[in-house]
Protein backbone atom coordinates (compact mmCIF):
# COMPACT_ATOMS: atom_id res chain seq x y z
CA UNK A 1 0.00 0.00 0.00
CA UNK A 2 1.68 3.15 -1.13
CA UNK A 3 1.63 6.69 -2.25
CA UNK A 4 0.90 6.65 -5.97
CA UNK A 5 2.08 9.19 -8.45
CA UNK A 6 -0.62 10.61 -10.69
CA UNK A 7 -0.57 12.97 -13.64
CA UNK A 8 -3.64 15.21 -13.35
CA UNK A 9 -2.87 18.32 -15.35
CA UNK A 10 -2.91 21.84 -13.94
CA UNK A 11 -1.69 25.20 -15.12
CA UNK A 12 0.17 25.38 -11.83
CA UNK A 13 1.96 22.04 -11.98
CA UNK A 14 0.88 18.41 -11.92
CA UNK A 15 0.63 15.77 -9.20
CA UNK A 16 3.87 14.29 -10.60
CA UNK A 17 5.53 17.70 -10.78
CA UNK A 18 3.83 19.95 -8.23
CA UNK A 19 4.79 23.56 -7.65
CA UNK A 20 5.51 24.61 -4.09
CA UNK A 21 5.66 28.15 -2.80
CA UNK A 22 6.33 30.08 0.37
CA UNK A 23 9.65 30.35 2.18
CA UNK A 24 9.07 27.61 4.78
CA UNK A 25 7.78 25.07 2.26
CA UNK A 26 10.56 25.81 -0.24
CA UNK A 27 13.33 25.79 2.37
CA UNK A 28 12.11 22.43 3.69
CA UNK A 29 12.05 21.00 0.16
CA UNK A 30 15.60 22.20 -0.47
CA UNK A 31 16.72 20.59 2.78
CA UNK A 32 15.05 17.27 1.99
CA UNK A 33 17.56 14.90 0.35
CA UNK A 34 14.65 12.81 -0.96
CA UNK A 35 13.12 15.74 -2.84
CA UNK A 36 14.21 16.50 -6.41
CA UNK A 37 13.90 20.21 -7.21
CA UNK A 38 13.58 20.77 -10.96
CA UNK A 39 13.12 24.51 -11.42
CA UNK A 40 12.88 27.64 -9.32
CA UNK A 41 11.55 31.16 -9.74
CA UNK A 42 12.25 33.86 -7.20
CA UNK A 43 12.68 37.55 -6.61
CA UNK A 44 16.31 38.57 -6.17
CA UNK A 45 15.79 39.08 -2.44
CA UNK A 46 14.21 35.65 -1.96
CA UNK A 47 16.85 33.99 -4.11
CA UNK A 48 19.57 35.36 -1.84
CA UNK A 49 17.76 33.99 1.21
CA UNK A 50 17.03 30.55 -0.24
CA UNK A 51 20.56 29.73 -1.46
CA UNK A 52 19.47 27.42 -4.26
CA UNK A 53 21.85 24.62 -5.29
CA UNK A 54 23.81 25.37 -8.45
CA UNK A 55 22.18 22.50 -10.33
CA UNK A 56 18.68 24.01 -9.95
CA UNK A 57 17.59 26.16 -12.88
CA UNK A 58 16.72 29.51 -11.28
CA UNK A 59 14.78 32.29 -13.00
CA UNK A 60 14.70 35.71 -11.36
CA UNK A 61 11.20 37.16 -11.57
CA UNK A 62 9.11 39.96 -10.17
CA UNK A 63 6.14 39.48 -7.88
CA UNK A 64 3.57 39.75 -10.67
CA UNK A 65 5.28 37.05 -12.74
CA UNK A 66 5.44 34.74 -9.73
CA UNK A 67 1.73 35.28 -9.15
CA UNK A 68 1.00 33.77 -12.55
CA UNK A 69 2.82 30.56 -11.59
CA UNK A 70 0.56 29.80 -8.62
CA UNK A 71 -3.20 29.60 -8.07
CA UNK A 72 -5.16 32.76 -7.35
CA UNK A 73 -3.79 34.83 -4.52
CA UNK A 74 -1.47 32.14 -3.19
CA UNK A 75 1.05 33.70 -0.75
CA UNK A 76 4.22 32.77 -2.63
CA UNK A 77 6.46 35.13 -0.58
CA UNK A 78 8.67 35.69 -3.59
CA UNK A 79 9.63 32.09 -4.33
CA UNK A 80 8.15 29.19 -6.34
CA UNK A 81 9.72 25.83 -7.16
CA UNK A 82 8.72 22.90 -9.35
CA UNK A 83 9.60 19.51 -7.89
CA UNK A 84 9.19 15.81 -8.45
CA UNK A 85 6.60 14.16 -6.23
CA UNK A 86 8.09 12.21 -3.37
CA UNK A 87 8.59 8.47 -3.83
CA UNK A 88 6.03 5.96 -2.64
CA UNK A 89 5.94 5.20 1.07
CA UNK A 90 4.69 1.77 2.11
CA UNK A 91 2.58 1.17 5.18
CA UNK A 92 4.53 -1.86 6.34
CA UNK A 93 7.73 0.19 6.23
CA UNK A 94 6.24 2.71 8.66
CA UNK A 95 4.83 -0.01 10.92
CA UNK A 96 8.02 -2.09 10.97
CA UNK A 97 10.09 0.95 11.96
CA UNK A 98 7.64 2.20 14.58
CA UNK A 99 9.06 2.76 18.06
CA UNK A 100 7.54 1.16 21.15
CA UNK A 101 5.73 4.41 21.82
CA UNK A 102 4.35 5.99 18.67
CA UNK A 103 1.38 7.92 17.32
CA UNK A 104 -0.03 7.37 13.83
CA UNK A 105 -2.75 9.45 12.19
CA UNK A 106 -5.33 7.87 9.87
CA UNK A 107 -7.57 10.17 7.81
CA UNK A 108 -10.85 8.81 6.48
CA UNK A 109 -11.62 10.73 3.27
CA UNK A 110 -10.29 14.09 4.44
CA UNK A 111 -9.97 15.77 1.06
CA UNK A 112 -9.37 19.46 1.79
CA UNK A 113 -5.68 20.24 1.10
CA UNK A 114 -5.58 23.01 3.71
CA UNK A 115 -6.77 20.59 6.38
CA UNK A 116 -4.34 17.86 5.35
CA UNK A 117 -1.48 20.34 5.32
CA UNK A 118 -2.41 21.64 8.78
CA UNK A 119 -2.65 18.05 10.05
CA UNK A 120 0.83 17.32 8.68
CA UNK A 121 2.12 20.37 10.54
CA UNK A 122 0.58 19.19 13.82
CA UNK A 123 1.87 15.66 13.18
CA UNK A 124 5.40 17.05 12.92
CA UNK A 125 4.96 19.20 16.02
CA UNK A 126 3.87 16.28 18.19
CA UNK A 127 6.23 13.67 16.73
CA UNK A 128 3.72 11.45 14.93
CA UNK A 129 5.38 8.70 12.91
CA UNK A 130 3.21 9.38 9.85
CA UNK A 131 -0.23 9.87 8.37
CA UNK A 132 -2.28 7.38 6.36
CA UNK A 133 -4.91 8.40 3.82
CA UNK A 134 -7.01 6.66 1.20
CA UNK A 135 -5.47 7.11 -2.24
CA UNK A 136 -8.63 8.11 -4.09
CA UNK A 137 -10.05 10.35 -1.38
CA UNK A 138 -7.19 12.60 -0.37
CA UNK A 139 -5.45 15.53 -2.04
CA UNK A 140 -2.25 15.08 -4.05
CA UNK A 141 0.98 16.78 -3.12
CA UNK A 142 0.55 20.43 -3.98
CA UNK A 143 1.60 23.91 -3.11
CA UNK A 144 -1.55 24.34 -1.02
CA UNK A 145 -0.73 21.28 1.10
CA UNK A 146 2.93 22.26 1.40
CA UNK A 147 2.16 25.87 2.40
CA UNK A 148 -0.35 24.78 5.06
CA UNK A 149 2.12 22.15 6.30
CA UNK A 150 4.85 24.81 6.69
CA UNK A 151 7.64 22.35 5.89
CA UNK A 152 6.06 19.23 7.42
CA UNK A 153 5.24 17.73 4.00
CA UNK A 154 8.97 17.05 3.69
CA UNK A 155 9.32 15.60 7.22
CA UNK A 156 6.24 13.50 7.99
CA UNK A 157 5.83 10.20 6.10
CA UNK A 158 2.55 10.18 4.17
CA UNK A 159 1.23 6.76 3.18
CA UNK A 160 -1.56 6.43 0.62
CA UNK A 161 -3.50 3.17 0.65
CA UNK A 162 -6.13 1.70 -1.63
CA UNK A 163 -8.28 0.13 1.10
CA UNK A 164 -8.44 1.99 4.40
CA UNK A 165 -10.17 -0.85 6.28
CA UNK A 166 -7.43 -3.28 5.30
CA UNK A 167 -4.82 -0.73 6.33
CA UNK A 168 -6.47 -0.41 9.74
CA UNK A 169 -6.28 -4.19 10.10
CA UNK A 170 -2.55 -4.06 9.41
CA UNK A 171 -2.14 -1.20 11.86
CA UNK A 172 -3.94 -3.19 14.55
CA UNK A 173 -1.84 -6.26 13.86
CA UNK A 174 1.26 -4.10 14.37
CA UNK A 175 0.18 -3.40 17.94
CA UNK A 176 -1.51 -0.03 17.53
CA UNK A 177 -4.60 0.78 19.59
CA UNK A 178 -6.98 2.32 17.04
CA UNK A 179 -9.10 5.17 18.38
CA UNK A 180 -11.76 6.65 16.12
CA UNK A 181 -12.75 10.22 16.95
CA UNK A 182 -16.53 10.56 16.83
CA UNK A 183 -18.76 13.23 18.32
CA UNK A 184 -21.40 10.65 19.26
CA UNK A 185 -19.01 8.40 21.20
CA UNK A 186 -19.92 7.65 24.82
CA UNK A 187 -16.44 8.16 26.26
CA UNK A 188 -13.86 10.92 25.99
CA UNK A 189 -10.45 10.57 24.36
CA UNK A 190 -8.56 10.60 27.67
CA UNK A 191 -10.48 7.47 28.72
CA UNK A 192 -9.58 5.62 25.50
CA UNK A 193 -5.87 6.37 25.65
CA UNK A 194 -3.48 4.04 27.39
CA UNK A 195 -1.57 1.69 25.06
CA UNK A 196 1.81 3.04 24.04
CA UNK A 197 1.14 2.68 20.32
CA UNK A 198 -1.90 4.69 19.22
CA UNK A 199 -3.54 5.25 15.84
CA UNK A 200 -5.86 8.26 15.86
CA UNK A 201 -8.54 7.90 13.19
CA UNK A 202 -10.33 11.04 12.00
CA UNK A 203 -13.12 11.46 9.46
CA UNK A 204 -14.03 14.28 7.15
CA UNK A 205 -15.99 17.24 8.43
CA UNK A 206 -19.69 16.58 8.09
CA UNK A 207 -19.80 12.85 7.30
CA UNK A 208 -17.26 11.92 9.98
CA UNK A 209 -16.02 8.35 10.13
CA UNK A 210 -17.64 5.91 7.75
CA UNK A 211 -19.34 2.85 9.23
CA UNK A 212 -16.70 0.40 8.01
CA UNK A 213 -13.93 2.60 9.39
CA UNK A 214 -15.62 2.72 12.79
CA UNK A 215 -15.90 -1.06 12.74
CA UNK A 216 -12.11 -1.29 12.36
CA UNK A 217 -11.37 0.83 15.43
CA UNK A 218 -10.70 -0.62 18.89
CA UNK A 219 -12.47 2.30 20.57
CA UNK A 220 -14.49 5.38 19.69
CA UNK A 221 -13.94 8.57 21.63
CA UNK A 222 -14.98 12.21 21.56
CA UNK A 223 -13.13 15.36 22.44
CA UNK A 224 -14.35 17.13 25.61
CA UNK A 225 -15.82 20.20 23.93
CA UNK A 226 -18.78 22.13 25.30
CA UNK A 227 -22.32 22.09 23.94
CA UNK A 228 -21.89 25.63 22.63
CA UNK A 229 -20.36 24.28 19.42
CA UNK A 230 -21.23 21.12 17.52
CA UNK A 231 -17.76 20.14 16.33
CA UNK A 232 -14.23 21.30 15.55
CA UNK A 233 -12.45 21.65 12.26
CA UNK A 234 -10.75 18.30 11.56
CA UNK A 235 -7.27 19.84 11.65
CA UNK A 236 -7.98 21.42 15.05
CA UNK A 237 -9.36 18.12 16.32
CA UNK A 238 -6.23 16.34 15.09
CA UNK A 239 -3.96 18.80 16.92
CA UNK A 240 -5.85 18.37 20.20
CA UNK A 241 -5.90 14.58 19.87
CA UNK A 242 -2.18 14.51 19.09
CA UNK A 243 -1.41 16.59 22.15
CA UNK A 244 -3.55 14.35 24.37
CA UNK A 245 -1.90 11.21 23.00
CA UNK A 246 1.60 12.65 23.34
CA UNK A 247 1.22 13.31 27.07
CA UNK A 248 -0.78 10.17 27.95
Amino acid sequence: MSRRKKSHQSSHGTANRPRLWGKHAVAAALDNPDRKVLRAWATREAADQMQFPKDVALTLADVADLGRLVPGDAPHQGVVIEVEALDEIWLDGILNAAPERGILLVLDQVTDPHNVGAILRSAAAFGAIGIVTQDRHSPPESGVVAKAASGALERVPWVRVVNLARALEEIGEAGFWRIGLAGDADGELREALGPSRVALVLGAEGPGLRHNTREHCDALARLPITDSIESLNVSNAAAIALYAASIA
